[in-house]
């Protein structure tokens, strides 16, 4: 197997920067060994106007077959002959694809420490590959990489050449042109390899799932052929490719979501008061969170759907939070969190208190678990009431913190919101919003469900005919001894005050 990454450059951004990416030297032919053979690393050409690396995958036949264990067409085919007459040495599949990660690993994850700013900047590039299965023919390589912003070129190549007449194979010639982040190139390439090959030589395991959507960060959630290539990736499992899409759906709703309820937070703020500069009803939320954790002496904390981080960024600057985790689906969000807590510019004893992890909060997750408390900051009501048992169960049944504070959208006070229709939620991706007594029911037989006691606080300013904007329960482990005076014990422009007139007015 064969594949050429071309870059070209001028004086000023010479083409040679293409080996600080690629953590390659030109100088050096190198190799590296595989599960299935050997890698070899070589520069054809280098210098300031144009470089070119080539990876060279020889696979080792023997080593195949013993390690597909009959898993079928993607390793050792399933007929005897087959595991001694097969393209898997020569044409580029998910055996290229796992090569690109394991040599080109760090240029893959945007990481160059000798060059910090090259992994950002897009380079002119010519990605060649003489032989690439395509299982749906020269259209769908199209299909898969002109929406990405690459010229292409697939040029079907003939069965035999002696014999025109016996048509094309099902293998093209791929060329591929654009000025691209190498990153994303070979990520692009690490998907839609095997997805061309439609055969994987490996067992798909459900990690495969966020293998996947690591990869396809920025470009899968939004690429038209999403279903086929989750799909062929997965190799057509139907429980992998339902959660994937389940989780690129999820993603895509979330990223506009925290602007714009930052956009009408603002809106509500001026309609709130209009004498004095409010203080934003997001940083208000903030802080009623941090009132309760402080006062149930919470340790370590877990922000799921953490979004943009910026919760995270508030417990960060208390030294009581000793751990700090931030989980949301989308992997954008986790960038953009990562980029705004300048993770990589922080201390060593700082950034050893937080980690941004990826998560689907419909599923148990056994790393959620020992936890003091469980955030969970207006994220209810964008699941599906059908899945609310499942996030329930994640969060009160399995991992069992000893706290977990919930905030949400009070329905009620939409009608004092003049920017806010008649009728509508306050952002298109909520799946509901509760009235004040209607969250109350929920969280009283969650509570009764799995020993939790709740405890119902305002957020923000309260209206006495229709209470505050957001609403705030706090569920504590029946028998935990630790201190505080329960939900609303902080304060902030309308949030303080005792616990009994709160759930009096809740």
């Amino acid at each position: 197997m064969f594949l050429t990454i071309t870059a070209t450059g001028s004086a000023d951004r010479p083409a040679t920067d293409l080996g600080f990416l690629l953590h390659k030297h030109p100088d050096n032919a190198q190799q590296f060994s595989t599960a299935y053979g050997v890698a070899h690393v070589v520069y054809p050409e280098a210098d300031t106007g144009r470089c070119t690396a080539a990876l060279l995958l020889e696979v080792d036949p023997i080593a195949l077959v013993r390690r597909a264990k009959g898993k079928g067409r993607g390793g050792a085919p399933d007929s005897a002959l087959g595991q001694y007459v097969n393209d898997r040495p020569y044409a580029a599949s998910s055996l290229l694809a796992v090569a690109l990660s394991s040599v080109f690993g760090s240029a893959m994850k945007g990481q160059c420490k000798a060059r910090p700013e090259l992994p950002e900047r897009a380079m002119p590039l010519r990605i060649e590959v003489p032989v690439l299965p395509a299982r749906g023919g020269a259209e769908l390589v199209r299909t898969l990489f002109q929406p990405l912003g690459w010229t292409v070129l697939a040029e079907p190549l003939p069965l035999d050449e002696t014999f025109p007449e016996w048509g094309d194979s099902r293998y093209v010639r791929l060329v591929l042109e654009g000025e691209c982040r190498l990153a994303e190139a070979l990520r692009h390439l690490y998907v839609l390899l095997p997805v061309l090959d439609d055969a994987k030589h490996y067992w798909i395991a459900p990690d495969e799932v966020d293998k996947l959507l690591r990869a396809g960060e920025g470009w899968l959630e939004d690429h038209p052929q999403q279903r086929v290539i989750v799909g062929r990736y997965l190799a057509r499992r139907s429980a992998l490719t339902r959660r994937a899409m389940e989780r690129l759906e999820l993603e895509r709703l979330a990223e506009s979501d925290d602007a714009a309820a930052e956009d009408l937070d603002n809106a509500v703020d001026e309609e709130v008061d209009t004498e004095q500069k409010p203080v934003p009803l997001a940083v208000q939320r903030r802080e009623a969170i941090l009132a309760e954790l402080r006062a149930a002496g919470a340790a370590r904390v877990l922000d799921l759907g953490c979004g943009q981080g910026q919760l995270v960024g508030a417990l960060l600057k208390e030294r009581q939070f000793t751990e700090i985790v931030g989980v949301d689906v989308s992997m954008r969000a986790l960038h953009e969190a990562r980029r705004r807590l300048r993770l990589d510019r922080m201390s060593e004893r700082q950034s050893d208190r937080v980690r941004l992890v990826q998560g689907s909060l419909a599923y148990t997750d056994s790393r959620l678990n020992g936890y003091d408390a469980v955030v969970l900051s207006e994220v209810v009501e964008h699941v599906d009431p059908a899945r609310l048992p499942a996030l329930e169960y994640a969060v009160f049944g399995a991992a069992r913190p000893r706290s977990v504070v919930v905030t949400t959208p009070n329905v009620e006070y939409n009608v004092r919101w003049e920017s806010l229709p008649a009728g509508h939620v306050r952002h298109a991706d909520h799946r509901f919003e509760w009235t004040r007594e209607e969250f109350r029911q929920w969280a009283e037989k969650v509570g009764a469900r799995h020993g939790y006691a709740v405890a119902f606080g305002p957020v923000g300013p309260e209206d006495p005919e229709v209470g505050p904007p957001t609403q705030l329960a706090h569920f504590r482990l029946s028998g935990d001894d630790s201190s505080g005076s329960g939900a609303g014990s902080g304060s902030s422009d309308g949030s303080s005050g005792s616990m009994k007139g709160k759930e009096a007015a809740a």
